[in-house]
């Protein structure tokens, strides 16, 4: 294999796994004892001690937006 060969490929296979990497989804949950929210980078399965509260069920590509969204979900800024 050559050098041309050998850097198309090397760009080829960070083309497809870099966009995958990058995939974080984040998620507002709250524990419904402490009625405390937080957020998660992976996603979170209801249960009896943590329930997902993003509005529309939606998800979050940043941390900074899922700050930004939980301070307007009422279960989370009321006490």
């Amino acid at each position: 294999m050559n050098t041309k060969t050998a850097v198309l490929a090397g760009l080829m296979m960070a083309a497809y796994v870099l966009p995958a990497a990058a995939e974080t989804s984040y998620f507002i949950v709250r524990d419904p004892q402490t009625k405390h929210c937080s957020i998660v980078d992976k996603k979170p399965v209801a249960t009896e001690t943590t329930t997902v509260v993003n509005p529309d069920g939606s998800t979050y590509t940043t941390r900074t937006e899922a700050e930004t969204a939980m301070k307007t979900v009422k279960v989370c800024t009321s006490d």
